[in-house]
């Protein structure tokens, strides 16, 4: 097992399926050293019993790099964290958010906020199967829970087994009713629920979740908890994490957008050299030029020709063009 580096959790990426796969932390990576980026939620029985190179496999240049698993039972748990470590990830992270039915029904995601001493054993056995930092992940209550009353009893169960840093997403997840996007977007947000709780635990790392779009806001939070966890805006708008890494983490000038463009061909060489389709890649790459101009362009370029049989990265490079050109 190799040594893990150290962590700095200010700022990370969310989890995100079909979103933060192994293309796009890459891509992002190139615009900040230092956020944590996190995997798609990982099913134990994916790793167990599926393609493990598909679903762990990981360029060392995205590092730091979290693996997010899904699932409720510890032994399967502490292998799957035992697999990830050999892989070199930097974090393993317990999802206990997610909303879906289909991750309610196989007993894993937001509805284990109802088992907190069952979170405790899943904790327990990832830290005794592994060297790398445990992590949980979860919202500020399911249903008709008791807001901070149930959030504050959940935490402290699952401290016992050893957890030290909690990301919160600060919404309610509505197991019944609700589809994963109403869920991301009905529940309204309570971040006094997850200051209070930093206020409670002052030892514990509080991350917080939920909603935030802009730096101010992102800085704004470092006032109350330990670190921000931000997801659909930095995927749709990937440069902004060039002004996170000067602002938060006092990093130097940033790259231009073309600049990042230009480190990114030689990785998508790569990926087509090992039979990458384009699209898998270029599809993270679209919100790049958001809000410049000529962006529209670069997207129905990228959109309208990388799937075309053959495409490499002149493709990207037509699209660049068609920047450059505009008045």
């Amino acid at each position: 097992m190799s040594d893990a580096p150290t962590i700095d959790r200010r700022i990370s990426i969310a989890p995100m399926m079909d979103r933060t796969d192994r293309y796009a932390r890459y891509f992002l990576r190139l615009m900040s050293p230092h956020v944590l980026l996190y995997t798609e939620m990982i099913s134990t029985g994916a790793i167990l019993f599926g393609d493990r190179d598909r679903h762990l496999g990981f360029d060392p240049a995205e590092h730091p790099v979290a693996l997010q698993l899904g699932g409720g039972d510890p032994v399967a748990l502490a292998e799957c964290a035992r697999i990830g470590t050999e892989y070199g990830y930097d974090e393993i992270n317990l999802n206990i958010g997610c909303p879906s039915d289909r991750v309610a029904n196989a007993r894993f995601g937001a509805c284990l906020m109802a088992e907190p001493d069952l979170v405790a054993d899943c904790v327990a056995a990832i830290r005794a199967s592994c060297d790398r930092p445990v992590t949980v992940k979860t919202r500020i209550g399911i249903d008709d829970s008791e807001d901070y009353e149930f959030l504050d009893h959940f935490v402290a169960t699952v401290t016992e087994a050893g957890c030290r840093t909690f990301i919160i997403h600060a919404r309610k997840a509505w197991l019944k009713g609700l589809s994963p996007k109403e869920n991301r977007e009905i529940p309204p947000l309570r971040y006094d629920i997850v200051h209070r709780l930093k206020n409670r635990y002052p030892k514990l790392d509080i991350l917080i979740n939920g909603g935030f779009r802009t730096l101010e806001d992102i800085e704004n939070q470092l006032n109350f908890v330990d670190g921000v966890m931000i997801g659909r805006e930095p995927y749709e708008n990937p440069y902004l994490l060039t002004a996170i890494e000067h602002r938060v983490f006092g990093g130097a000038d940033a790259p231009s957008r073309h600049e990042i463009v230009e480190k990114t061909l030689p990785f998508i060489e790569r990926q087509r050299a090992d039979g990458v389709p384009l699209p898998r890649i270029t599809r993270h790459m679209l919100g790049l030029y958001r809000g410049q101009r000529g962006a529209r362009g670069w997207r129905r370029h990228l959109s309208e020709n990388a799937h075309l049989p053959g495409a490499g990265i002149e493709v990207i490079r037509e699209a660049g063009n068609i920047l450059a050109n505009v008045s």
